[in-house]
């Protein structure tokens, strides 16, 4: 059944548009920056490798990652801060996930995956303050809480490596601290941030110890979450919150604004197939939004007169 589910996803046309959707750098010129499909696929790829360690599912574990960022907006957490501010109930990446797998796809249809997986998808989501914060509860299953790491494991290194190419940073600016724990390149911080899920995870095999009574977890050593944390913190202030990120993040947000408001007095403008006729049009209007790519919401401002339609050049 998750072998099912997990092709069901990657055959699916929302998995398909993740390929030109930002993930941190909006329309950068060079080939090789993170595009939401990389950073699933490398989410996935994370989440498998500790799964197989752990002797777990490595097919749920794999669908949950496949599918966690079906519902990102074009333009990364910019595009879903702007439609969170314009949707009176608010507007969240893993929720729209979720809504796409059980209710958008195939013309409405959905995808009809397993329970197991569909938690995982709307459970990914954690906190800025902690790599380990609940956020929307702890998956039930092991191979839900894997991807929710794998998620961090996966993007905070592609992130790294992405803002040193694009001139802002260099290895040695990271925290002093979080080089001694996590490594000092991009292979070292993967290994010891997988190598270190497993080792503290290790009665998910059945094999180690846990606490009388407790269900065993999948979680990080003191040291390493701490130290992750700290990266995690390094990257907003220095990249994620970078002024000239904010400003792209900005004229990103006008695109999608005026793209909302233009739905909401244009309504036939709206695709059917990528919507339900019964909801109501704010939320159509949404579901038709969140699933555009950076390029098709670049055109559709543009065709219906945004004056300022076109994003500047990223980084090269």
């Amino acid at each position: 059944a998750f072998q099912r589910d997990r092709d069901r996803i990657l055959h699916s046309k929302s998995f398909r548009r993740l390929k030109h959707k930002t993930q941190v750098f909006i329309a950068p010129t060079g080939d090789h920056y993170v595009t939401r499909l990389t950073h699933t696929l490398e989410t996935a790829q994370v989440a498998r490798t500790i799964a197989r360690a752990l002797n777990l599912n490595e097919d749920l574990t794999e669908a949950i990652g496949l599918g966690h960022d079906l519902g990102h907006t074009p333009f990364g957490h910019a595009g879903e801060t702007a439609l969170g501010e314009l949707l009176p109930e608010g507007f969240r990446h893993n929720e729209q996930s979720l809504r796409v797998v059980e209710k958008l796809e195939r013309g409405g249809a959905g995808l009809n995956l397993t329970w197991e997986v569909r938690e995982g998808i709307v459970k990914h989501s954690k906190t800025r303050e902690d790599i380990l914060a609940e956020g929307w509860g702890t998956a039930s299953t092991l191979e839900g809480q894997i991807v929710k790491l794998a998620d961090s494991v996966a993007y905070l290194n592609h992130d790294i490596a992405d803002a040193i190419r694009a001139g802002l940073l260099q290895e040695a600016d990271l925290p002093q601290q979080t080089r001694a724990v996590l490594g000092t390149s991009h292979a070292k911080r993967i290994n010891t941030l997988v190598l270190d899920i497993i080792e503290t995870s290790w009665a998910a095999t059945g094999e180690g110890s846990v606490q009388h009574g407790e269900p065993p977890r999948i979680g990080m050593s003191e040291a390493v979450a701490a130290a992750t944390n700290e990266l995690r913190e390094f990257m907003f202030r220095n990249v994620y919150e970078w002024e000239g990120q904010l400003a792209e993040a900005e004229r990103a947000r006008r695109v999608v604004r005026y793209l909302f408001e233009y739905f909401l007095e244009h309504p036939e403008a709206i695709e059917s197939d990528f919507t339900r006729a019964d909801d109501p049009l704010a939320r159509r209007a949404a579901d038709y939004l969140a699933g555009m790519t950076d390029r098709f919401a670049l055109r559709a401002a543009k065709s219906f007169g945004h004056s300022e339609a076109g994003l500047g050049q990223g980084p090269a």
